[in-house]
């Protein structure tokens, strides 16, 4: 692989972490702390949504994440022909 092709790989990777974070952050952080308040309002299994998102919610959705991060390196790993054989 020349290297303006490992730097455009690695770029791709930076921005799929850079996003998925930034979306674990809004969910564990965003749900589950600073919009606890309004999110309670709503009932999920009988427990309020804030609450949930704070207990559970932000596991659930970090697992889904690294489904996603594979399937998307995956993909880049096909694209740029360095997948596994």
């Amino acid at each position: 692989m020349t290297p303006d092709k490992r730097a455009d790989y690695w770029k791709a990777n930076l921005r799929y972490l850079t996003v998925l974070l930034i979306v674990w952050f809004v969910v564990s952080y965003g749900f589950g702390v600073l919009l606890v308040e309004p999110l309670n309002a709503i009932h999920l299994g009988g427990y309020p949504l804030g609450f949930w998102f704070a207990q559970q919610g932000s596991i659930y959705v970090f697992v889904a994440l690294i489904f996603v991060y594979a399937a998307l390196m995956n993909r880049l790993d096909q694209q740029f022909d360095v997948g596994e054989e």
